[in-house]
């Protein structure tokens, strides 16, 4: 007796059509769309999980310069002598303190004009 591949191939494609709820048009309903659509889609979320880092990172010296210059110093300045003084903070944490605690800022701009 012949078994025909019917559940499996439609439990599959509800996998597919499942990711592709919300898709504008066909790029939701039309199977060869579906696919299509589903793994650019899946690209475009891989490339952008590892661009995010980027993006983070650049926020976080955009914080930081504007902190930097309101104490009359510039981002690169302000990095060069922290890492002369052995600061080991990283940007994401030097952003939090700009952002959040502007007098513990001071102190670490103090440190590193210092050094």
């Amino acid at each position: 007796m012949r078994i025909k591949a019917a559940k499996t191939t439609r439990a599959g494609k509800k996998k597919y059509f499942r990711l592709a709820k919300g898709y504008y048009a066909s790029k939701r309903s039309r199977w060869r769309q579906v696919i299509q659509q589903i793994e650019k889609s899946l690209v475009h979320a891989y490339v952008d999980r590892k661009d995010r880092k980027g993006v983070f990172r650049s926020l976080w010296i955009t914080r930081l310069n504007a902190a930097c210059r309101e104490e009359g110093t510039t981002y690169g300045r302000f990095i060069s002598g922290l890492k002369k003084a052995g600061v080991g903070l990283n940007r994401k944490m030097l952003s939090e303190i700009a952002h959040r605690d502007a007098d513990s800022f001071k102190k670490l701009v103090e440190v590193s004009r210092g050094a």
